[in-house]
């Protein structure tokens, strides 16, 4: 499915690091940073959260909330919170549906391996609920702060 800039950003209900199911539709009124990234722990992933982390208070003077979403189960994300004190939800999508929903979900290669999984990317959200801005194949450098000039200027 296409996602087209401007229209309804797909829904979903996840389980989330802070014990509950969280809904898009739970952040009604607020700008969303929905960011998915391949797995807890590792490098790059690592440095993408802590990015995150340290502009957190700078999205919340846009008024804008974080959330970010793998396929790693709670435990792994609890443990990667706790590591880094990331002050923001992550989210299990352990069936993949809502990366693939977000379109998301592609075949990787890695050392002449194929295999599936997530490819980096960002999705901004508007407080409306549509989507303003999506960034795919994301690297990691500069990203963060790419996404919330995007949100400075544009929402």
């Amino acid at each position: 499915m296409a996602l087209a800039i401007g229209e309804k950003a797909p829904a979903f209900e996840l389980p989330a690091s802070n014990g509950e199911t969280v809904k898009l539709s739970d952040f009604a009124g607020k700008n969303v940073v929905l960011y998915f990234y391949p797995k807890d722990m590792t490098p790059g992933c690592t440095t993408e959260a802590c990015d995150f982390r340290d502009h957190h208070e700078s999205f919340e003077g846009v008024n804008a909330v974080i959330v970010g979403v793998s396929p790693d189960p709670i435990n792994r994300h609890e443990k990667f919170i706790e590591k880094h004190g990331l002050p923001f939800l992550l989210l299990a999508d352990e069936e993949h549906k809502t990366a693939e929903d977000y379109g998301v979900w592609q075949l990787k290669k890695n050392f002449g391996k194929e295999y599936m999984g997530i490819e980096r990317s960002t999705f901004i959200i508007d407080k409306d609920g549509n989507l303003a801005k999506e960034w795919r194949k994301v690297k990691v450098k500069g990203h963060v702060e790419e996404a919330l000039e995007f949100i400075k200027e544009n929402l």
